[in-house]
């Protein structure tokens, strides 16, 4: 929580998180499956009651979140989601619709599968990110004779509001002039993870992408104010 609290301090409003869900169905603001890697624990958290999970330290002093923590403690904060498990999938629904946060959360998902499950037992539509299988659709329409390519794409997209994508992916690059181009016409938004280096974030601003991914808040905020990009 503390990490997200600084850069909420920082000013920045948007965040993202992975979540998993507990064996009890309380939804963790955490990346990994198992504790074991950041914590003092170790463990399946799917597995493991909440209780058992919260009792896990990350750097001796933090508990793991809650989605529900995340979003309470900071009503404004829009969030992005990436649901990482077909077990989070009913879980992180209860907690959007009982926080009624749905103008504010971005879900996204490695799988379309979970992400389209997620969308459909909401009761109200959220912003949607496309997993692997659309964003392997937008590739190949992006590079259609262009007589075609703007229906193509906009029909590829037709699930979701935008890609967030790596630059390249098995050295394939993947955000270019022509296929920021095409997505922008087809209305959709481009956000690039996870971007670390102040003048690779320079150079993708430049081209015109629609957001970041950083671990590094103090230096994209850094180099927002510097092009006046900061708010």
């Amino acid at each position: 929580m503390s990490a997200f609290g600084a850069a909420v301090d920082m000013g920045f409003r948007y965040v993202e998180t992975d979540v998993h869900a507990t064996s009890d169905d309380v939804v963790v603001a955490f990346h990994d499956e198992r504790l074991d890697r950041v914590t003092d624990r170790t463990g399946a958290i799917m597995v493991m009651p909440y209780e058992e999970v919260r009792q896990a330290k990350i750097g001796d002093t933090e508990h793991v979140p809650t989605l529900e923590e995340l979003l309470d403690a900071w009503p404004d904060l829009r969030v992005n989601i990436d649901i990482k498990s077909q077990h989070a999938i009913t879980p992180t629904v209860r907690v959007i619709e009982r926080a009624k946060a749905h103008d504010r959360v971005c879900l996204a998902s490695f799988s379309d599968k979970r992400r389209l499950a997620a969308q459909r037992r909401l009761s109200r539509p959220v912003a949607t990110s496309a997993g692997q299988s659309v964003g392997a659709m937008f590739r190949a329409a992006a590079t259609t004779p262009s007589m075609w390519r703007a229906g193509v794409v906009k029909r590829s997209l037709a699930t979701v509001d935008g890609l967030q994508i790596p630059v390249s992916h098995r050295g394939v690059p993947l955000v270019t002039p022509s296929s920021l181009a095409s997505a922008h016409q087809a209305g959709a938004f481009v956000h690039v993870w996870t971007i670390n280096d102040a003048d690779e974030m320079r150079h993708l601003l430049d081209q015109g992408v629609d957001g970041l991914v950083s671990d590094r808040a103090d230096l994209l905020k850094e180099v927002l104010i510097e092009r006046g990009q900061w708010s």
